[in-house]
């Protein structure tokens, strides 16, 4: 079973995307910012994780340059997730080390292929 790691700070979006992608057959859990994403990770050792890009304090570009910068999680695929789908944020999220870029609302068949795809790439 994949593990799916979602970092949200809205609890609606969070607990509607969490209960959607275990509907679909993923493990999911859940982050509320940067901060404790960065602690989580390590330990929970996700397959993905899912960054939304707008948080508070740590905001999800700088978390992800964090998350790639440490050993223990540097190998975790960071699908970026956010409102904005303009081309700057879609390349500021690669360019922060993220593996791909969903735009909410989100699409839950596209975002299940990207889940797969980069899970398999990793394991």
């Amino acid at each position: 079973m994949i593990k799916v790691l979602l970092v949200e700070d809205n609890p609606m979006i969070c607990e509607m995307i969490v209960e959607r992608l275990e509907m679909m057959g993923y493990q999911a859990s859940y982050a509320v910012s940067g901060e404790i994403v960065l602690e989580q990770a390590p330990a929970e050792q996700p397959d993905v994780i899912l960054m939304d890009i707008s948080l508070p304090g740590l905001d999800g570009w700088e978390t992800t340059v964090k998350l790639k910068a440490d050993p223990r999680t540097q190998h975790i695929p960071v699908i970026a997730l956010t409102a904005h789908a303009m081309v700057e944020v879609r390349e500021r999220s690669l360019a922060a080390g993220c593996s791909d870029f969903e735009v909410k609302p989100v699409n839950f068949n596209r975002l299940a292929q990207k889940i797969e795809t980069l899970a398999a790439r990793n394991s």
